[in-house]
């Protein structure tokens, strides 16, 4: 074997050991855990566009769901309350609702659930968000932007110029509502806009449930407008202002902890960022994967955003 051979595998080796140690580390052993078990607080992640997008092409998540972050959350006994981070602009309906409901199955366990607004928590993030018992901002945050969104682009007149047609068959008259090559008929945008106003209403209704305002009020707030934290805490939508540390605080007055609290982080950290640094980033955020998988998204992804 020559020695630059031997060079490389000494090198992958040492790089190997390098991410089990760092993972090892990172993962509190059963002993420290009953240590800190008296002062501790869990933190659960919720950063990008909320939807478990990357499986259409097979690409996997670095950062783990929210929904399983949540779930190890409720059968963490080590942890008194929780703070979640939410930095999102929004994004799945479903997956929204889901998290929403997680979080209130969080505080069912008797756990408190303080919510942290970073840059900013809009749409989807604000539904996620209004699972907490309290809801921290930022006073420059973006939130709000209650409403529902779907999209598709018409690319009829492209496709007259480029002479292209496309050729449906399909098992029933709406099953090709939303080609990109033709307009929709009034029956389809009808039907849409049934979907797009029952969906609004459970956003409103959980909103109404999540904060405790009159749903008529929630309306008046729900047409679409973002709001800053100082803005959104002039309304109700949320309930102080300040950084994250201040939500682990407020966290751990209200857990009755005393003296400084420790952090348990539910995300596991990508072996690729302990090595070269940075955190890890969900849904390939700004790569050309990303894009490409912005291109196969079913279009008929509901969105709050």
């Amino acid at each position: 074997m020559s020695k630059k051979a031997l060079g490389g595998i000494v090198i992958l080796a040492l790089v190997f050991a390098i991410v089990l140690a760092s993972l090892f580390l990172t993962q509190p052993s059963t002993e420290s855990q009953k240590t800190v078990s008296s002062n501790t607080i869990g933190v659960v992640t919720i950063e990008g566009v909320i939807g478990d997008f990357s499986n259409i092409l097979g690409i996997p998540q670095f950062t783990p769901d929210p929904v399983e972050q949540i779930r190890r959350a409720q059968e963490d006994n080590t942890v008194k309350a929780i703070v979640v981070k939410i930095n999102s602009p929004g994004g799945s309906a479903a997956k929204s609702v889901e998290i929403y409901t997680e979080l209130k199955r969080l505080k069912e366990t008797g756990k408190k659930v303080i919510v942290s607004m970073g840059d900013a928590a809009a749409s989807g993030g604000y539904m996620a968000a209004c699972g907490g018992d309290i809801i921290v901002a930022n006073p420059a945050t973006i939130t709000g932007s209650i409403g529902v969104i779907m999209q598709y682009t018409n690319y009829e007149g492209l496709y007259d110029k480029l002479g292209l047609k496309e050729i449906t068959i399909k098992s029933g008259p709406y099953k090709d509502m939303g080609s990109p090559t033709r307009d929709l008929t009034p029956e389809e945008k009808k039907i849409l806009q049934g979907i797009i106003d029952d969906t609004y209403e459970q956003f409103v209704e959980i909103v109404s449930e999540g904060r405790k305002i009159p749903i008529e009020k929630v309306k008046e707030l729900a047409d679409g407008r973002i709001f800053t934290g100082r803005q959104a805490l002039k309304v109700g939508l949320v309930d102080k202002l300040g950084d994250f540390y201040d939500a682990v605080d407020i966290a751990a007055k209200e857990a009755g902890i005393q003296g400084k609290p420790v952090l348990k982080y539910y995300t596991t950290p990508n072996p690729l960022s302990i090595l070269f640094g940075g955190g890890a980033k969900s849904n390939l955020e700004g790569t050309g994967l990303e894009i490409l998988r912005l291109l196969f998204i079913d279009k008929w992804s509901l969105n709050y955003k």
